[in-house]
């Protein structure tokens, strides 16, 4: 059937019985959370028996077909929750119309019009003419007319149920009309949800699960996506999630994975839920692209996969997955709903989602988490890439490094994440941590200057900083005393000039050389303690805490430039000082934090 070509009358909308069709998603629902519950076992129960009991070729192959039944039955889980939201979301747009057309035959029937099959409206005789007086005789109103084109010569009064016949029977038209172009849109969408013959499901079956979630979308649109609040705080959306039916909230993470999964004030397991189903569908995405881009975000997802699906301690959250900008991913080592610590780690200069980012970025969560479970066993560390860090060297891209602009963006995203993690904790008063590192401490500096602050965080640390954006540790709105610092010898981010001494020093290297560079730079900065960002978070002036961390080798040890000082703070093995410094203040034992003097 096509929207132009439709059979579809009338009688056949009025009479269509929408609650099948929302049986019939009812059906493919009960089908789409089995197949979750199968998954779900096999991730929880058997894969985890399996690793902790059972070693050698035998328990490799055996983990190796549990986890392909598993990528099968989360195909399954995804294709039929979206056969169930086309199917509920088709009843709900055909029943709109229903009802339109439902009102226009109520009105027709109490004015005593008959309407017929073709959709023309008859009404009986009725005013009075100009001249005699008699009553004007009856007619027939057709869609085919053109009402109002040839106005009345003034000589004939109308019979006064004409325009309203025409009214009725355009009314008609245009809900058999709008229900025949529903039904070909969303036959369209259903055709395409089928599946490949076999038993297994190989990457472009996901890119086909991944263009069948965009249609299913398109469509669902006025059914589903509209109604997710987006523009709410996260305690609002925590209320709209918690009043939602199951059968909802299935739908949601069913066609909307994406929106669900990144949407702050939804619960964690929710959201993790959500995410790893919306990762497979981003790798579908990414399949078969050969463009660079795709290329390094699809490393930077599998590796993300990778680690998601060999379960290790502490367990892994996905709080977020997008391929927007640079890429964003959130990730969790441990619940940060039902943690009494929480810390949230915000990483900076060139931090995309690669595989670097998987690799690198994701580990620093995981050593942090390790250290403070060390502390305090209700820990949680999380890794947040929900912005776009400056890139360099990137083209005009490189100077957003030395502007504010991505910070100030990145801050309010920051804040509104962490406001979520506030609403959805389930302790009285949970301990949260930002933690900046990099560009990353000044993305949390823009985020402490939003409205009342970061909500729900009690401290902050910085390291490796180039500045935060404000000139006093109390200006970030935790306290002086709340506030602390790991800044390495030899790390030249925690040293670069003030802007000032930039502008100044290369006027005086032009003016006078290296000499005159160094004598306009102390100029500028009389008391030594300006970054290029505000304030050295390190030196006494900016009063926050600094505690102790290894020199870090020299930017040209071993006959090349390294800049290993500036990305050591949290591996336990290369500076186990710094390390387990953020591990106390995360895990709220400050208190045992050993003191470094300032600058």
């Amino acid at each position: 059937m096509t929207a132009s070509g439709s059979t579809l009358t009338w009688a056949q909308l009025r009479d269509l019985k929408c609650a099948e069709l929302e049986g019939a998603a009812e059906g493919w629902g009960k089908a789409s959370s089995r197949a979750d519950a199968g998954r779900d076992r096999i991730e929880k129960q058997l894969l985890a028996a399996l690793r902790e009991n059972q070693h050698g070729a035998a328990a490799d192959a055996a983990v190796g077909r549990l986890r392909q039944l598993g990528r099968n039955l989360q195909y399954v889980y995804t294709e039929c929750g979206l056969i169930r939201t086309a199917l509920n979301s088709l009843a709900h747009e055909m029943r709109v119309q229903q009802t339109a057309l439902r009102r226009a035959l109520e009105e027709a029937e109490s004015l005593k019009f008959t309407v017929h099959a073709d959709g023309s409206v008859t009404y009986p005789a009725g005013g009075a003419g100009l001249i005699d007086g008699a009553p004007l005789p009856g007619g027939t109103a057709r869609v085919s007319t053109a009402p109002g084109l040839f106005p009345p010569s003034g000589l004939v009064a109308p019979n006064p149920h004409a325009t309203k016949a025409q009214d009725i029977a355009d009314r008609v038209a245009k809900a058999v009309r709008t229900a025949a172009e529903i039904d070909w849109r969303f036959a369209r969408v259903l055709r395409r949800l089928k599946a490949e013959e076999g038993l297994k499901v190989p990457d472009r079956t996901w890119t086909d699960a991944a263009g069948d979630a965009a249609a299913v979308r398109d469509a669902a649109y006025g059914y589903l996506k509209s109604r997710i609040p987006r523009d709410a705080t996260p305690a609002a959306r925590r209320e709209w999630w918690e009043h939602l039916t199951d059968e909802q909230r299935e739908e949601y993470l069913a066609v909307y994975p994406d929106q669900i999964g990144n949407l702050d004030g939804i619960p964690a397991l929710v959201r993790d839920t959500a995410n790893r189903d919306n990762l497979q569908l981003l790798i579908g995405k990414l399949e078969g692209r050969d463009d660079e881009t795709s290329r390094v975000r699809l490393a930077g997802l599998r590796e993300i996969s990778r680690q998601l699906n060999e379960g290790g301690q502490p367990p892994m959250y996905l709080l977020g997955i997008g391929d927007e900008g640079n890429g964003r991913a959130i990730v969790s080592f441990g619940n940060p709903d039902t943690a009494r610590n929480v810390s949230a780690y915000v990483p900076g200069l060139n931090t995309s989602l690669d595989e670097e980012f998987a690799t690198g970025d994701v580990k620093r969560a995981r050593d942090t988490a390790i250290g403070m479970i060390s502390h305090d066993h209700s820990s949680a560390a999380i890794t947040w890439l929900g912005y776009d860090a400056p890139q360099f060297p990137d083209g005009l891209d490189s100077l957003d490094v030395a502007g504010d602009e991505r910070a100030d963006k990145g801050g309010m995203a920051f804040n509104q994440f962490m406001g979520g993690l506030s609403a959805t904790n389930e302790n009285e008063d949970p301990h949260m941590t930002a933690i900046g590192h990099s560009y990353g401490s000044r993305t949390v500096g823009a985020a402490t200057q939003q409205g009342n602050g970061i909500p729900g965080v009690d401290d902050i640390v910085l390291v490796g900083s180039p500045g935060v954006g404000v000139d006093r540790a109390e200006d970030l709105g935790v306290g002086s005393d709340h506030v602390f610092v790991g800044a390495a010898e030899n790390d030249v981010v925690t040293k670069l000039p003030s802007k000032s001494q930039a502008v100044l020093g290369l006027v005086g290297l032009t003016d006078q050389g290296p000499a005159g560079a160094r004598l306009f730079g102390e100029a500028a900065d009389p008391g030594g303690d300006d970054l290029w960002f505000g304030k050295d978070p390190a030196s006494s002036s900016f009063g926050a805490r600094r505690f102790p961390v290894d020199d870090g080798p020299g930017l040209f040890s071993g006959g090349k430039m390294n800049v290993d000082a500036h990305t050591q703070y949290f591996d336990p093995d290369r500076d186990s000082m710094s390390a387990n410094s953020i591990a106390l203040v995360a895990a709220g034992k400050a208190r045992d934090l050993k003191a470094e003097e300032h600058r």
